[in-house]
């Protein structure tokens, strides 16, 4: 591996970790398609690193978040436990899916992702930025847990950590204020990962060295963007996300449509 390579995995994984410590998302909504597309990575090992990553994000914003009691540690708890199955099954049959196959969900869960976000972008484009987190109590536990559930098997099959699903069903239906539901989900998405990531690197598909690097990058991004979250307004960061995905989402299908991931 050159020094150019290795820096250049560094940086993405410090970019990832950035923006998946802001949104609760992981990361792996960057660094997969990145790994897959211009790394030239099989989809099964590029998601087994970015499982790596986003345990690193967990590790690293965790703690911050829960000593500034933005996290909701019970709410996370009784979501993880329908993550976590839905993770392990999904792990357990991915070896089994075609490459193909796993790039098309991925292109297809990157253009809702990145719709998704639009949408919550116009609509808080004139919000002002929370100083503290308002009172509140948890709703409508049953979707949670189903959400959680398929969040996990996403997580297995795709490596995004179950954050991108995660975040806005707490914030639309649990009625979670959006900056505690981000940090719940960032205290989630490491025990998530951790589970599908022990099946991949029991397959072989946990390349160590492309993953040093990233989630060196990623822990080292994580910590800034958890220090910052408070003081960044969520418009801008979710317009510089729906970029990322959307070109990302673009590529893969152009990849795909010209006999890419065989």
């Amino acid at each position: 591996m050159t020094l150019a390579v290795l820096l250049l995995l560094i940086v993405t994984g410090f970019c990832a970790g950035g923006f998946g410590a802001l949104a609760g998302v992981g990361g792996g909504i960057i660094v997969t398609p990145m790994l897959a597309i211009y790394f030239g990575l099989p989809m099964h090992q590029a998601i087994g690193v970015t499982l790596l990553c986003v345990i690193a994000t967990s590790t690293a914003t965790s703690a911050l978040y829960v000593e500034r009691h933005v996290t909701d540690v019970r709410l996370g708890m009784t979501l993880e436990l329908a993550t976590t199955v839905g993770a392990l099954i999904a792990a357990l049959v991915a070896h089994s899916i075609n490459r193909r196959t796993l790039a098309v969900l991925f292109a297809c869960f990157l253009l809702y992702s990145s719709g998704s976000m639009m949408k919550k972008a116009w609509t808080s484009r004139n919000a002002k930025r929370e100083e503290t987190i308002p009172d509140y109590t948890p709703q409508n536990y049953p979707v949670g847990l189903a959400a959680s559930f398929i969040a996990g098997g996403f997580s297995g099959l795709l490596g995004i950590g179950g954050g991108p699903i995660k975040v806005p069903v707490m914030f639309l239906f649990m009625k979670v204020p959006l900056r505690a539901a981000a940090a719940t989900s960032n205290f989630m998405i490491g025990v998530t990962a951790a589970t599908s990531a022990y099946v991949y690197w029991g397959r072989g598909n946990v390349r160590i060295d492309i993953a040093a690097p990233l989630v060196a990058g990623v822990f080292a991004g994580s910590l800034l963007g958890a220090r910052i979250s408070s003081k960044v307004r969520a418009f801008y960061i979710l317009i510089l996300v729906i970029g990322v995905t959307g070109w990302f989402a673009v590529q893969m299908i152009y990849k795909l449509l010209t006999g890419g991931f065989q």
